[in-house]
């Protein structure tokens, strides 16, 4: 699983033009599952984003994380973050999930980030196109490899 994290002050996810989501200070977090991934990889990465101390606190350091400050979490999927451009210039996406595993894995991420901050993680559609908006702040963001912990 890659992830792409966001800290942000606002989020929104609409889908077909409905908003689908919405969230204010926390964090905007991009989903890919690549084939393999596990419940495993799952846990372990929703523990590392819901405590990953990326919010300032009263001394301007980062120290605090999403579920200190009281946070929400928004959760998109986004199979392109396996995407391959090592043989030319249209990429490939063999690596990512296929849709029925990957679904079930993304679905759990959400529950378990949503137990581990205990307020609802808003979500788009699995595998619809999304127009997600967001107000970045720092700009902080960070990429979470499963297969590379120590990125």
């Amino acid at each position: 699983m890659r992830a792409v994290v966001q800290r942000v002050e606002s989020a929104s996810v609409a889908v077909a033009g409905e908003r689908k989501g919405s969230i204010g200070r926390g964090l905007v977090v991009f989903l890919g599952v690549a084939g393999g991934d596990t419940h495993e990889d799952t846990a372990w990465l929703a523990r590392k984003i819901s405590s990953a101390r990326v919010f300032p606190d009263d001394a301007g350091l980062m120290n605090l994380s999403v579920c200190d400050i009281d946070g929400e979490v928004m959760l998109i999927s986004q199979f392109t973050l396996f995407g391959n451009l090592s043989k030319g210039t249209r990429p490939s996406f063999n690596r990512a999930a296929p849709p029925a595993e990957a679904v079930a894995l993304y679905e759990a991420c959400a529950a378990l980030l949503e137990d581990a901050t205990e307020r609802p993680v808003r979500t788009g559609v699995f595998g619809a196109p999304m127009r997600i908006e967001a107000v970045n702040d720092g700009p902080v963001t960070l990429i979470i490899d499963t297969r590379d912990r120590k990125f």
